[in-house]
């Protein structure tokens, strides 16, 4: 069994379903000691232009205040985290910071699902046998990670990338190095192996295991029933083994703590 999972999202990213209450509810039965709840980050996008897969900046208040609250709630049953599942970008991620900062935050986890970013770049969990677009997921990802703030790298494996071999592994064996180099761990995600997903994949976490990096598993929750022990998700385990995963009790050193927050009046 594994204590914890950081990453957990909520129903203001408009692709979860249910209530925070019920998240943490499934993840005490499933004996869980930490629940990190990390949504979807709010972006400072221009106006006018509105994301279908993450909450607004003026959700941020009451994300924060409702976590709060069910962290005093709970305090004696489980450790309830106030994170986030961040994109990095050039353009948006100081302004977001910024904005964070005004808030209780524990952490948060680096989640890149575009590049550069979401008004202007690509999605990169689109099939695609461009190695440019493979190139440029690894190097932006890599910079997102040097900034130092994530806890771990969700879903490294996420880039669909459908042509060679060869290409993929040296692309991406760079970005396991580097995480080494930088000591983030990198998730294998839960959400995507229930749902039947191109990711985790075994190209690339054979490959990854060679290199002996650090591993966390995800649960990645866009719903309650998601938050399970990998030992009660159907071949989940065979996943690791096959591919020599070993995680451990799954605790991370949190890194993104770098400020003392006050709620807003």
């Amino acid at each position: 069994m594994i204590s914890a999972n950081y990453h957990t999202h909520t129903t203001r990213c408009k692709h979860a379903f249910g209530t925070e209450r019920e998240y943490i509810e499934a993840a005490i039965s499933e004996g869980f000691k930490i629940l990190g709840f990390s949504d979807h980050t709010p972006q400072p996008y221009p106006e006018g232009f509105v994301s279908g897969i993450r909450m607004d900046m003026s959700e941020l208040y009451d994300y924060t205040d409702t976590l709060v609250r069910l962290r005093e709630e709970y305090k004696k049953d489980i450790k309830i985290l106030i994170g986030y599942e961040v994109e990095y970008s050039r353009k948006y991620f100081e302004p977001l910071l910024a904005e964070l900062r005004k808030y209780p935050l524990d952490y948060l986890i680096q989640g890149q699902h575009f590049v550069e970013d979401e008004v202007e770049g690509f999605y990169v969990g689109s099939a695609t046998d461009s190695e440019e677009r493979l190139r440029a997921y690894v190097d932006f990802t890599i910079e997102g990670m040097k900034t130092g703030l994530f806890t771990y790298l969700a879903h490294p494996d996420l880039i669909h990338y459908t042509g060679p071999y060869g290409i993929y592994r040296h692309y991406m064996s760079r970005l396991v190095e580097e995480a080494i180099a930088l000591d983030i761990p990198l998730e294998i995600n839960v959400y995507g192996f229930v749902d039947g997903r191109h990711y985790p994949c075994d190209r690339f976490f054979k490959m990854a295991a060679e290199y002996k990096p650090r591993f966390v598993i995800g649960c990645d929750a866009h719903k309650p029933e998601v938050v399970r022990q990998p030992e009660h998700i159907s071949g989940f385990t065979d996943f690791l083994d096959r591919n020599g995963i070993e995680c451990g009790d799954n605790i991370m050193m949190l890194k993104s703590k770098t400020h003392e927050p006050i709620m807003p009046a």
